[in-house]
């Protein structure tokens, strides 16, 4: 399932989005989790923690899927 975050600022870095969505406790713990290769953006694994977020990109992580949509 897919459920929308809406951003109101592009880009976001990546690690910034797994922490305030909640699918992490911490930033720490959610750039330790791009560096392991957990992510998915796009389809691709990503492992950079500041990887440059913007509307229209899709994320994978722990079973969730987000969509990045402009507020």
């Amino acid at each position: 399932m897919m459920r929308d975050v809406v951003i109101t600022v592009e880009p976001v870095e990546l690690y910034k989005i797994l922490k305030f969505e909640g699918l992490v406790g911490s930033g720490g713990e959610a750039k330790t989790a791009v560096a392991e290769g957990r992510v998915r953006v796009n389809g691709e694994v990503e492992t950079r923690k500041r990887r440059q977020i913007v509307a229209g990109d899709v994320i994978g992580f722990a079973g969730e899927t987000l969509r990045v949509v402009r507020g």
